[in-house]
């Protein structure tokens, strides 16, 4: 074998280490990100329940691409609050934690501020995190640090009367 033949065949297999690695660096990476707090697309979403501050919850169910409150008499009620609530599902997490890391009566779950149910996947809202604009979330046996922003709300007084 000449000496060309010898050194394009090492850098070869040198090139094919280096993306062997950066793929499995990339691979790692991906796996290690926090990822969304739930593995529902929001516009999938049809059964929304929520309890805010030990109220009993509201609970809506989307038909015909609207949303309705189906307390009582089932009436149509606000298509944008709901829809940020049913994007809630794809938060981005900014952090996960075991919820044995949290004593939850002082992260607010003990008991929670707010309960959103998606689809039967439940959500327990604690307290905004001292570290800045984050709310403690318990998802099943874990605890996710999400942005401020998705924190569910109350109703903000009489939505219109919409056409039923």
């Amino acid at each position: 074998m000449q000496r060309a033949t010898r050194q394009r065949l090492a850098w070869t297999v040198a090139v094919m280490l280096l993306l062997v690695l950066a793929a499995w660096q990339w691979r790692h990476d991906a796996s290690a990100e926090p990822g969304s707090v739930l593995d529902l697309v929001p516009e999938q979403v049809t059964r929304i329940a929520l309890g805010i501050g030990g109220a009993p919850p509201m609970h809506y169910e989307r038909r015909d691409g609207h949303w309705w409150q189906t307390d009582g008499t089932p009436r149509r009620t606000d298509d944008g609050r709901l829809a940020e609530l049913a994007a809630t599902a794809a938060a981005p997490v900014i952090s996960w934690h075991a919820a044995s890391d949290f004593d939850p009566a002082r992260i607010g779950l003990d008991p929670p501020q707010a309960v959103l149910s998606l689809d039967g996947h439940i959500l327990e809202f604690g307290a905004t995190a001292a570290t800045g604009d984050q709310r403690y979330v318990r998802v099943g046996p874990r605890i996710a640090l999400l942005p401020e922003r998705y924190s569910p709300r109350p109703p903000t007084g009489k939505v219109r009367d919409l056409d039923r």
